[in-house]
């Protein structure tokens, strides 16, 4: 195993316990729905990376390690977290995505669309949180976590073989970056938001 695999292992399982340590202080209340999609997305991921080549699940280490991370924390919600939390429609779509998509796999046995077909709804997985940033104007998010899941997927890249695996980490990297910039930004308008509210205040 190479040294950045390692890496990206220790930092998923290092955000795997603080998000569990999280749900279990009740500090978040995430979604059972959106864990169950990622389950079955990352899944799918991996097993299409696998039938594609001759490749084993380290050769895909950020698609593995988060297959035990997404696993693991929607056990975590299953048993200590919010089971209440309806599924919206966006979640039921999402869902319904990803079921045509294996139809479409078992059809056609072609791993390589199933994947990117896969990613490609990892992607659109976001826009809920994205939207409700931007509405409320409120990062909602920790900083902590999408730095080291960003890192993460960087890392991953190095150890990575194959285009499938590529694409996964480069998704991966794509998206935790966007968030963060998008978090960056709405911090960086709030402070400005503030500070233009003292000096109006200390000026009357």
């Amino acid at each position: 195993m190479t040294l950045s695999a390692i890496i990206v292992l220790v930092i998923n399982t290092a955000i795997n316990i603080q998000y569990c340590y999280l749900i279990y202080k009740n500090k978040i209340q995430p979604a059972l729905a959106m864990w169950l999609f990622f389950v079955v997305a990352v899944a799918i991921s991996l097993a299409t990376y696998l039938a594609d080549g001759n490749f084993k699940p380290m050769d895909n280490i950020l698609n593995t390690s988060d297959l035990v991370l997404v696993s693991v924390v929607m056990a975590f919600v299953l048993f200590r977290g919010e089971k209440s939390s309806r599924f919206t429609r966006f979640d039921l779509g999402c869902l319904a995505a990803v079921i045509l998509v294996v139809v479409f796999w078992a059809f056609t046995h072609n791993h390589f669309i199933t994947n990117i077909a896969v990613q490609t709804i990892m992607v659109i997985a976001y826009f809920p949180v994205v939207r409700r940033m931007l509405i409320e104007r409120k990062n909602t998010e920790s900083f902590t976590v999408w730095l080291a899941m960003s890192a993460v997927a960087g890392i991953s890249l190095f150890s990575s073989k194959g285009t499938l695996a590529s694409v996964y980490a480069i998704r991966a990297v794509a998206c935790t970056g966007l968030l963060l910039l998008l978090m960056l930004r709405i911090e960086y308008l709030n402070r400005k938001e503030v500070a233009l509210h003292t000096s109006n205040d200390s000026s009357v």
